[in-house]
């Protein structure tokens, strides 16, 4: 497990670029799981990107990128930004990988973003709490094991409003069965 410091450092690079390209981006992933539930360990960083922006400002993303402490593959950078797919970063001074993906996993993510003090007098926006829940019932569609406990100890830390509109959301997009599937499992003892 990396040191709180090299998080802040390695995410304070990549705020840097986003900012100088005005490129819209929130937190995900593991990290805000851990926010909004259960803390867990994790060994990347999960950014979600305006796909709009990153396909509009993809040459200046590549430079910006090639001054920078991130090692990266050009070619796989502009096909993600190009195709909505995973691309990844890795910080050659801290050896942390930044996963980002250039897409909304769910339509309109990214303005329902909210700020939250992640490191000390440090505020960045994160996925909401209902959009966090919602990847993770996706994930768990796509075989995810680790989401499952997620996505139970997030629901946990919702109130009835926030459950409701967990409910309503998965239900729009064909996910009821699957969310009490999970929310009927048992977490394993401790």
């Amino acid at each position: 497990m990396f040191p709180v410091d090299v998080f802040e450092r390695t995410i304070g690079k990549f705020v840097a670029i986003a900012h100088s390209l005005q490129l819209p981006f929130h937190l995900t992933g593991g990290a805000i799981s851990s926010a909004y539930g259960e803390p867990r360990l994790t060994q990347d960083i999960d950014i979600v990107v305006s796909p709009d922006i990153a396909q509009k400002r993809v040459d200046d993303l590549v430079q910006q990128l090639a001054s920078s402490d991130f090692f990266f593959t050009e070619e796989v950078v502009r096909k993600a930004v190009r195709t909505g797919t995973l691309f990844q970063l890795l910080d050659k001074t801290e050896s942390l990988k930044l996963d980002i993906y250039p897409r909304e996993l769910i339509p309109g993510e990214l303005q329902r973003s909210q700020k939250m003090e992640l490191f000390s007098g440090i505020f960045l926006p994160i996925v909401s709490r209902i959009d966090a829940a919602i990847s993770k019932l996706i994930w768990i569609s796509k075989g995810s094991q680790r989401s499952r406990r997620d996505f139970r100890s997030m629901f946990r830390c919702c109130d009835s409003s926030q459950h409701d509109s967990i409910r309503q959301l998965a239900g729009s997009m064909g996910m009821t069965r699957l969310l009490d599937e999970v929310l009927s499992e048992a977490d394993e003892i401790r």
